[in-house]
């Protein structure tokens, strides 16, 4: 660094601070404003691809270098303050470009401090200059993402959500209309499926791209969530909306989408609210949008539906809602129930098993069935909640009754996640003595749902000495390929094929097809809501193992080993 300090020692250490700065990309240098004088340490010039001093030689040469992306000029953001005696800190950014107007930008970080050498105004200014342009492209990166989806370029969720936040209040105060619409491209896991995620994330782009041809000036579009865009509409009432959403239907439905992966033909689902008319703000307006939405998906695919204020659905919700918290409260107050009822051999009427069967204990001191509890905590997503702590209960009870031998029923949600049968395997691989005492029954659709999924399932209840069963086989008609394939130790044949089995021709021809299959793959089968002799007889004389029903015994909450 020339003429920055006097005496030979501390000249050449200030040379060698200044190649130590200079190898990390850093330069010092002292602005001595009367006369306008910049001092470098380090090759500036290399740092800022110059090739004369003359453009740093002074503060206003210096200046010239500025972008117009700076905000402030660097003396504004710079001489700042009062200098007590000890000088004044200073650390900004701007952008320089050194080789003119088209040149590169390079964002650079200045931090020192001004002096006023004992005067009121600054006298000089000491600091380091380094060059951030990885940093600032970073920091921009991070900007651009809090506000835009990375695969479209849209508004992401949260800005999107933003904007309808403030439509929705200024169509409030200017008494004014607008609309929000859910876009979702029909069966898009099959595309994922069929071209990888990356195809899928390019068709949704082209979606958008399409759409955005459709807007107006002043409408919005952003990416809601995976395959979903939302668009929000200005100046657009309820009769406009649905006009606006057979364009975007059209634009999509009418032609085929290119993409690089492939050329595909898909249509979309709209759903749409009015707002402010029939949602007051975005919490009631993605609510009513998905409803809508997923009305339009049900009715078919490329349809559009708007939502209309239905006082049914309303009081269906508020029933919902109420229901959901009196399951909820009756898990967390320990109000579940076991009854018991016997699966007892054919021949013998011993008793083999029981099931384990849900019921709830409710305020006024009477039980709830299953059939009335079941039902609802699958309507209402609670099937999940309710089999973990039915799983808590069983395993608790085979823990502390050597004699019991149980068997019971998880949902199709439950069987699909992760959660019940890591439990499972955790607490049975605690208790082997547990595994050869217990079966559990899934759903026929549960099972066919996805059978790699199935099949490890089996496999993982097996693995722990565990046997697995379908319950109500025969509703769903499951091949018996596939229970050959899965390796299932028992089926349950659904019990609206024997209530009435003496009677219907029809059901007992299906149920001896049924027990004949069964044999011959080597499978175990009950015949459940078995109510008399007759019907003993007929299954007997078929070849089926095991009864369950009111014949051989009704559900007990009296534990049969108390």
């Amino acid at each position: 660094m020339t003429n920055m300090v006097s005496g030979p020692d501390q000249t050449e250490r200030q040379d060698d601070t200044a190649a130590i700065l200079s190898t990390i990309g850093e330069v010092a240098y002292r602005w001595m404003l009367e006369g306008d004088r910049l001092e470098w340490g380090g090759d500036a010039l290399a740092l800022l691809g110059l090739d004369s001093t003359d453009s740093i030689a002074t503060g206003q040469a210096f200046a010239q270098l500025l972008d117009d992306a700076s905000p402030l000029s660097r003396d504004e953001s710079l001489l700042v303050g009062t200098d007590n005696g000890d000088g004044v800190a200073y650390q900004i950014e701007y952008a320089l470009r050194p080789a003119g107007p088209r040149g590169p930008t390079l964002w650079i970080e200045d931090t020192g401090r001004w002096y006023a050498d004992g005067g009121e105004a600054a006298r000089r200014a000491e600091g380091v200059l380094r060059v951030i342009n990885e940093r600032h492209a970073r920091e921009q990166r991070l900007a651009f993402l809090s506000r835009y989806d990375d695969v479209t370029g849209l508004y992401n969720r949260s800005a999107l959500l933003d904007i309808l936040d403030q439509t929705i209040t200024d169509a409030r105060e200017q008494r004014s209309s607008a609309a929000f619409l859910l876009v979702a491209i029909d069966d898009f896991r099959l595309i994922n499926d069929a071209y990888g995620y990356r195809a899928g994330d390019r068709v949704l782009a082209a979606v958008a791209r399409r759409i955005r041809g459709r807007l107006r000036d002043g409408d919005i579009m952003g990416r809601f969530s995976g395959h979903k865009l939302g668009l929000v509409l200005m100046a657009c009432d309820e009769n406009e909306m649905a006009f606006a959403a057979e364009r975007f239907l059209a634009a999509i439905r009418d032609d085929v989408v290119a993409t690089a992966d492939g050329t595909v033909s898909i249509t979309i689902s709209i759903g749409g609210v009015a707002v402010p008319r029939d949602a007051g703000n975005r919490e009631e307006a993605m609510e009513r949008v998905q409803e809508s939405l997923g009305r339009a998906r049900n009715a078919g695919r490329g349809r559009f539906v708007g939502y209309t204020p239905s006082p049914e659905r309303e009081a269906e919700r508020q029933s919902n809602i109420a229901l959901s918290q009196q399951l909820i409260g009756a898990l967390s107050e320990q109000r579940l129930r076991l009854a018991f009822q016997p699966v007892v051999d054919i021949r013998t009427r011993e008793t083999v098993f029981h099931e384990a069967l849900l019921r709830l204990a409710q305020p006024d001191g009477s039980i709830a069935s299953a059939g009335q509890i079941v039902p609802l905590a699958e309507r209402l997503g609670l099937s999940r909640l309710f089999d973990l702590a039915v799983l808590d209960r069983v395993l608790d009870t085979l823990a502390r009754h050597p004699e019991a031998r149980l068997s019971l029923n998880v949902a199709p949600e439950t069987a699909a996640g992760a959660d019940w049968l890591a439990k499972f395997a955790r607490i049975v691989g605690q208790r082997p003595d547990i595994g050869s005492r217990i079966i559990v029954e899934i759903t026929e659709t549960s099972a066919i749902r996805n059978l790699d999924e199935t099949a490890y399932f089996v496999s993982t209840v097996h693995d722990l000495g565990a046997r697995l069963a379908i319950d109500d086989f025969g509703a769903g008609f499951t091949s018996f390929r596939n229970l050959r394939a899965l390796r299932i130790d028992m089926v349950k044949i659904d019990g609206s094929f024997i209530a009435t089995l003496p009677a219907s021709p029809d059901d007992q021809v299906f149920v001896r097809r049924l027990v004949e299959l069964a044999q011959d793959l080597g499978i175990e089968t009950v015949a459940e809501w078995v109510q008399d002799e007759e019907t003993v007889a007929l299954l007997a004389g078929w070849g089926v193992d095991r009864i369950q029903g009111h014949l051989s015994g009704a559900a007990s909450l009296t534990p049969p080993w108390a």
